[in-house]
């Protein structure tokens, strides 16, 4: 996953990305893990360990459905756009029978909604000049199945009006001349390409391993030939 992102994004962002989503998931996970202490008062809580890098592992899932939704999975026929949420179903049905369940489900959930906010709100993209990426493909309903969504929306649309709010003022200073301006990533032209080129990136990484895998099926026989 890290080899499609950090050609689209550039090194810098994706550390960028890495160290965001990562500090702000463990801060979560501590700010959670007090919180549950004091309400319980077990100490557990206080010094269970956690699998500190699921969070940016799952963050790359949400890029990769920002940038190539549609794309499906050869085998499984899967599009991009479900994979976050398809991982963070089959972990916490999977904690069920997991001794600690705590570890790990924690770091998914906040690195999903970290990285999410992140590529939503707080990502700088040199194509347009703003921040984030107000599409509707990629709002927070996305994660949700069609029928869920008129109840998500209400939920969503607090937290937007709250992060949100920054951006509009701030686009509002611009004067008169950006009033019939789109916002940023709503254009469905600028959408599309942004889909092009993460399907395209991803269509150049899979034809170099074929071709790296070719080459390596191609040395054995050409050895045993020089030893014949």
């Amino acid at each position: 996953m890290g080899r499609f992102l950090e050609p689209i994004w550039g090194s810098r962002e994706f550390v960028k990305f890495i160290f965001v989503v990562n500090f702000f998931t463990s801060l979560c996970v501590f700010v959670t893990a007090i919180a549950l202490y004091y309400i319980s008062r077990e100490e557990n809580y206080l010094y269970m360990p956690v699998s500190g890098f699921h969070g940016v592992l799952v963050g790359f899932l949400v890029g990769i459905k920002q940038i190539i939704p549609d794309q499906e999975l050869p085998v499984l026929r899967i599009k991009a756009k479900w994979f976050p949420s398809i991982v963070l179903l089959v972990a916490i049905a999977v904690s069920y029978f997991m001794p600690e369940p705590a570890a790990y489900i924690p770091m998914l959930v906040f690195g999903t909604y970290m990285s999410w906010i992140y590529l939503r709100y707080i990502q700088r993209r040199p194509e347009t000049k703003f921040m984030g990426d107000p599409s509707d493909d990629f709002s927070f309903a996305s994660f949700f199945p069609e029928f869920l969504r008129p109840i998500i929306n209400p939920i969503a649309s607090v937290f937007a009006r709250m992060l949100c709010g920054r951006s509009d003022s701030m686009t509002d200073a611009h004067g008169d001349a950006l009033e019939d301006t789109p916002l940023p990533g709503s254009d469905p032209i600028e959408a599309t390409r942004r889909r092009e080129r993460g399907a395209r990136a991803l269509e150049e990484r899979l034809a170099a391993e074929r071709l790296a895998a070719a080459r390596t099926a191609e040395d054995p026989q050409s050895d045993a030939a020089a030893n014949v």
